[in-house]
């Protein structure tokens, strides 16, 4: 399951000037003047099949989140700060000159840079209908056309493109899901009717996972079939999946409650909703579907996807599920960093075997089904980088005198977990202990926060960062993102963020992890899981509060901590942090495990 994804690797990068001579070709061909490459699928998901990875074929960068544009002259490939270091590394920058995804959108380039008259072409299937709009204007703007072709020109001159996924789509259990697909297609079918539709169509993966209670292996990591759905209001759904993939037990559970079609019946079943009010969430729903709807005369409604919101808020049997398999992935996690203690300060391990070592020890609970994304495991320099991945050529030993990061989770059928330990080998600098005591400052007070409800990520956020902007610091990434029920550990549309505008709701399970960066030195980062949680009224309180429940239980490491720059609330939260973890996962532990453990949560004191 381990994979290697190394930031450093060149082989692709060096293939790109031929095969963007290809794609140019077939660009005059058709008679555009350029293209726009997203790194994404026809759903928009954050993990793609290797079909899919159109950009990372053409550019040589294979980052998480991207986008290039070729024209006849020139070639730009966008990517946001967290792999500002790892776009240069792997493109030809002769071939593709790197952009900073947020602060010069592709938006603004196409403005700044496309001649009246020009052609910008793109595949309607991969783009948002927000997302067409922006283009759009941004064409506009420079006098240009945005142009809609009917095939990827990618596809075109790929010649060993990987087929389409086909792997076997099986039922998630209702003692796992907490609700039965009956239950979850009765509440869907009300939030139609509310919505005043007669239809609404479903894009994301996640969605039909969760409201068919389906799981598959068409991505990475992420236990998803890839399909479209689309839910009536007054009859069975539609579900556009090969039903030779489907196994007895999916079938079973639903039928009478979704009729299968092949993936080709998608569009003529768009078709088919001519004359019918359908909705449609414009941030996910892919620009395709818009056309075909809109030449089926069928009414868009625009809104949200209507499972986003229950999915996003966990029932009681996932909200304890999350809970159980979190104990059992931290007594793993914990027999890791025990053995990462011995025998690190030998100079003997590397970043690539302390992340196979981690995953052996998650395999060893019997219960593990799949790594919940690639493991970032980084010492030094590495660890500056937010999302590195390590490979054989940039593998290095954790030398003592440097911090490494550890940034992992699991997919147990129960839960999917996600958890980030920075270590310091040997002894840390004055700098590294102020910097991970102020990234540990700001992840108590995440931990601590009591909000009103209707509070939003957002304003949470700044919570995370006042440690680190007080010294004239901060962290490029959010803060926290919404998990899965053993689906994507990165799940919409809660997130604890600079942008995030989503109201919490209890039952919503979310990331804490601040971080700090020195750019060719060292990277922190520290974080654990939180559920959501209602909160008693005390006297003389006005409002609903909520709060956190924090429920990852492994040790934070305390050797970089300057107890001085933490106050009596926050020294206190932390020992007692340390007491539940010790409650929580010693009974799972023994030997050498169980002494490092009593001797990682012992009380700090003054």
């Amino acid at each position: 399951m381990f994979m290697y994804q190394n930031f450093e690797d060149r082989s692709e990068g060096k293939k790109s000037a031929e095969r963007t001579a290809l794609l140019r070709a077939e660009l005059s061909r058709l008679g555009v003047d350029g293209f726009i490459i997203p790194r994404s699928d026809e759903h928009q998901g954050e993990y793609v099949a290797a079909r899919s990875e159109r950009l990372a074929w053409l550019t040589g960068f294979n980052g998480s989140a991207g986008q290039a544009i070729v024209t006849t002259h020139e070639g730009v490939v966008f990517a946001d700060g967290r792999y500002t270091v790892q776009v240069r590394a792997q493109t030809d920058e002769a071939v593709f000159t790197p952009r900073h995804l947020i602060e010069e959108p592709p938006t603004t380039w196409i403005a700044e840079n496309l001649k009246p008259g020009n052609k910008l072409a793109y595949d309607p299937w991969l783009h948002t209908m927000d997302g067409v709009q922006r283009l759009k204007t941004a064409c506009a703007k420079a006098g240009a056309e945005l142009v809609a072709l009917a095939n990827n020109p990618i596809d075109t001159v790929w010649q060993d493109q990987p087929d389409a996924p086909d792997g076997p789509v099986f039922s998630h259990p209702a003692q796992f899901a907490g609700r039965s697909v009956t239950e979850k297609a009765a509440d869907l079918s009300s939030a139609l009717g509310k919505a005043g539709v007669d239809a609404a169509v479903l894009t994301i993966p996640e969605s039909a996972a969760w409201a068919f209670n389906i799981r598959g292996s068409d991505v990475p990591h992420t236990p998803l079939p890839l399909c479209f759905t689309i839910l009536h209001k007054e009859k069975p759904a539609e579900l556009f999946l090969d039903p030779a993939r489907i196994d007895e037990d999916a079938a079973q559970q639903l039928q009478g409650l979704a009729v299968i079609h092949p993936p080709s019946a998608f569009t003529g079943a768009l078709d088919a909703l001519s004359g019918k009010r359908v909705l449609v969430d414009p941030a996910w729903a892919a620009e395709a579907i818009a056309i075909r709807l809109k030449d089926a005369k069928a009414t868009i409604v625009r809104g949200s996807d209507p499972c986003l919101l229950p999915k996003a808020i966990k029932n009681q049997i996932e909200q304890e599920g999350a809970r159980t398999a979190h104990i059992r992935d931290g007594a793993a996690v914990a027999r890791f960093l025990n053995w990462l203690d011995t025998n690190a300060v030998n100079n003997n391990v590397s970043e690539i075997d302390a992340a196979q070592k981690l995953e052996r020890y998650r395999a060893d609970t019997g219960m593990l089904k799949e790594i919940s994304f690639d493991t970032i495991s980084g010492a030094g320099e590495h660890a500056a980088l937010p999302h590195y991945r390590v490979s054989e050529t940039s593998d290095q030993l954790i030398k003592p005198g440097t911090l490494y990061l550890i940034d992992s989770g699991a997919q147990y059928q129960d839960g999917t977990t996600d958890i980030t330990r920075t270590i310091a080998v040997g002894k840390p600098t004055p700098e590294m202990c102020d910097r991970y005591t102020r990234v540990l400052k700001g992840h108590i007070a995440i931990a601590r926060a009591r909000f009103p409800k209707g509070t939003s990520g957002a304003q949470i956020d700044i919570l995370a960062r006042l440690p680190l902007w007080q010294a004239g610091l901060d962290f490029d990434h959010g803060t926290g993102h919404g998990v899965g029920s053993y689906l994507s550990v990165h799940e919409g549309p809660q997130r604890i963020a600079k942008t995030g505008q989503v109201a919490l709701e209890p039952g919503m399970i979310l990331s804490n992890e601040p971080g700090y960066y020195k750019e060719g030195h060292f990277g922190i980062r520290i974080e654990n899981l939180v559920i959501v949680h209602e909160t008693k009224r005390g006297d003389g309180e006005e409002r609903d509060m909520y709060a956190f429940e924090t429920i990852t239980f492994t040790p934070i490491d305390t050797r970089p901590v300057d107890i001085d720059l933490l106050d009596d609330d926050e020294l206190e939260w932390l020992n007692a942090y340390h007491e539940e973890v010790f409650a929580k996962i010693s009974p799972a532990l023994e030997g050498d495990v169980l002494d490092w453990l009593k001797k990682s949560t012992v009380p700090l004191a003054r």
